[in-house]
């Protein structure tokens, strides 16, 4: 049985001003939405000849060319889609519980914040990964 490939996080820092060989055509309008730079992408495959990478952003998935992803080497503590809790909420106020929605990356120190959506409504909080655990 074969064993699941390690997930493989990075960065993919593209902007318009790159132009638009870089991401595929079917892609291009949502990825553009997405404002990329700054958010952690999963690599989920890249194809033989090495053409076109297939990357992760919560639950959408876009074709691009692999020379502009950017591998990090710490693995965030949660990623898309996982449930977690505050760990102290702000007196007077209720816990948040959520989904993990969108996952930012400080490259200055090397760290992941992250953005929970609770009952479908996604908070404008982002939260360090030592204000929440899972849940």
């Amino acid at each position: 049985m074969r064993r699941p490939k390690p997930v493989v996080f990075g960065l993919y820092g593209w902007s318009p001003d790159y132009g638009f060989r870089y991401i595929h055509p079917a892609n291009r309008r949502s990825f553009e939405l997405l404002e990329p730079v700054g958010k952690l992408f999963e690599k989920i495959s890249e194809d033989d000849e090495g053409e076109w990478a297939t990357i992760r952003y919560d639950e959408q998935q876009f074709l691009v060319r692999p020379e502009l992803f950017k591998e990090i080497y710490h693995k965030p503590k949660f990623s898309f889609g996982d449930s977690v809790e505050e760990v102290t909420p702000a007196p007077g106020q209720y816990r948040h519980f959520g989904l993990i929605s969108d996952v930012f990356w400080d490259e200055a120190t090397d760290t992941a914040t992250f953005q929970i959506v609770e009952r479908r409504r996604k908070l404008p909080r982002v939260f360090a990964a030592a204000e929440l655990r899972a849940d």
